[in-house]
């Protein structure tokens, strides 16, 4: 269940907002004047969530390749890596 907590608390419960980001891995979102304003999370859950932006970013430039038949088998690519690693 998220978290919310209004905007104040940033400034008055800084330290309880920062231990629930922690412990829980999840974010807290923080509103204003009654409307949602901004999402607080910890900087492993924030790099985390990063990380699978990439991924999934990586993942899709994949498929396209496969879809346009732009790959290189797998024994081929390792057989040029070595040849390089000979010279």
């Amino acid at each position: 269940m998220p978290s919310i907590r209004p905007s104040s608390d940033l400034r008055n419960k800084y330290n309880e907002i920062s231990e629930f980001c922690h412990k829980y891995s999840e974010p807290v979102y923080i509103t204003k004047n009654g409307q949602g304003d901004l999402a607080v999370m910890s900087i492993e859950t924030f790099e985390r969530l990063v990380g699978k932006c990439e991924l999934y970013k990586l993942l899709g430039e994949g498929m396209d390749a496969v879809k346009n038949d732009k790959v290189v088998p797998a024994e081929e690519v390792f057989r040029q890596i070595e040849s390089e690693l000979e010279v």
